[in-house]
């Protein structure tokens, strides 16, 4: 028979939690300037290979703890500005001009840009001469950015080649932006 004391105990793995910590006292030291891009990766891999908690001691020792209170106030902080940037997109949503979707039965793409042979012009120093297309495929409305300068976006998020719209969706062509709409 043989007492527990002689089988080999290994110490506890440690947890995400323990690690996602770490990783967010790294990210706040690169944000506050206290460690520099390259000594980040390094930490950053050491921590996902760390497999006790006085590893990531190690790793966080030089770099200052947040306090609870600071964390309290810059969550909220943080709660805050994401809600006033949804509110500022919701507010401007309904006062942008209104784009009109073209007749889906037509066969040709509606081109949009500086240029005076474009469907829809726009003379705009952002917009490029051929900024983007317009197009109903399938059943559904297609936005390509065909190379521009100052970009293509839907919803706030640049187009990169193309992406599905529909009405109600807020379409940027460099700095001039509209909602999507039928009629």
């Amino acid at each position: 028979m043989t007492s527990s004391f002689e089988f080999h105990t290994y110490p506890a793995r440690l947890s995400d939690a323990e690690r996602d910590r770490a990783l967010k006292v790294l990210r706040d030291g690169v944000a506050l300037g206290r460690l520099s891009h390259d000594t980040f990766l390094r930490r950053m891999e050491l921590v996902l290979a760390a497999r006790e908690s006085h590893e990531l001691a190690a790793l966080t020792a030089d770099l200052p703890a947040e306090k609870r209170w600071s964390r309290v106030v810059f969550g909220s902080v943080e709660a805050v500005s994401g809600f006033t940037v949804r509110l500022r997109r919701a507010w401007r949503a309904e006062r942008l001009p209104k784009l009109l979707l073209p007749n889906p039965g037509s066969q040709h793409p509606l081109r949009i840009g500086r240029d005076p042979a474009s469907g829809l012009r726009l003379s705009h120093e952002t917009v490029s001469r051929v900024h983007a297309e317009l197009c109903h495929q399938g059943g559904v409305w297609v936005l390509r950015d065909l190379g521009s300068t100052n970009g293509t976006t839907v919803n706030g998020r640049r187009v990169i080649g193309a992406a599905f719209v529909r009405d109600g969706d807020q379409v940027g062509f460099g700095d001039m932006t509209f909602r999507l709409a039928t009629q």
